[in-house]
């Protein structure tokens, strides 16, 4: 895109909440200052009723957007772990998670406006249809007011929107993409991405020409309505604030998709 003919507008989301009991994970704090929009973990994969209450009043004194992120009930491996469920099953993990979201977020003041699956199950949904549907039908059930927000190019993305639902595509910051599109693996080398400055050049450059950015540096184009920095990694406070530096800075205004 050699000039921007209306101002260019994306999301900033960070996955928080996502301690258990005494244990902690991130600042949540420090990246409720930065992004515009919180997906908040259900107590699956990670969190708990206290935890969540806390950050969605956090996140509504902050005015930040908060939306719902079931994963895996696997608080050991942090949803980051494949596990076998029938498609029913995850139907009604799903489903009880929301419903736990949907209660706390209310009863906290701030109720959640969308779904994001997490981890592996998300991962999944970009790339397994049949799953990707089982999670579609989940949140249809449960509300269909609520937005999907799926990973740009995936299963899911199409399948939720022939559904009906509302969907918006997100990009990551700090994680590298194969040649099809998908997320590399975290077992290999280089895909996480670490390095602020590395993150927030390639974020402008993905946003500016409106697609995913491979490792090759081919562009598959699709539409960026928001961007994940992972509230876990140890360089996520850096990431974000650098991130929405250089997008305001190329005149990219950082803004909830809701």
């Amino acid at each position: 895109m050699s000039k921007l003919q209306t101002k260019l507008s994306v999301d900033l989301n960070s996955d928080m909440g996502e301690g258990f009991g005494a244990y902690t994970m991130g600042d949540d704090e420090a990246i409720l200052n930065i992004v515009s929009s919180a997906n908040v973990a259900c107590g699956f994969h990670a969190g708990d009723p206290e935890i969540m209450a806390a950050t969605y009043k956090l996140a509504k004194q902050r005015a930040v957007t908060v939306g719902a992120h079931p994963g895996f009930p696997d608080l050991w491996g942090f949803g980051r772990r494949s596990m076998q469920f029938s498609l029913g099953e995850i139907e009604r993990l799903i489903a009880y998670q929301i419903g736990a979201a949907q209660a706390v977020s209310t009863y906290s003041g701030h109720p959640i406006r969308y779904v994001k699956v997490h981890g592996a199950l998300g991962n999944l949904c970009q790339s397994d249809g049949e799953i990707a549907a089982a999670v579609s039908r989940a949140i249809k059930a449960v509300d269909p007011t609520l937005v999907c927000l799926t990973i740009a190019l995936g299963q899911q993305e199409r399948i939720a929107s022939e559904m009906g639902l509302s969907v918006r595509s997100e990009i990551f910051a700090d994680r590298a993409y194969t040649e099809e599109g998908l997320l590399v693996s975290r077992k290999l080398p280089g895909a996480v991405i670490h390095d602020a400055e590395a993150a927030a050049a390639r974020v402008v450059r993905m946003v500016k020409a409106g697609g995913i950015e491979t490792v090759s540096g081919k562009v598959l184009m699709t539409p960026i309505d928001s961007i994940c920095v992972h509230g876990d990694s140890p360089a996520a406070v850096g990431i974000a604030s650098r991130v929405r530096q250089v997008l305001e800075q190329e005149g990219i205004e950082v803004k909830a998709f809701i």
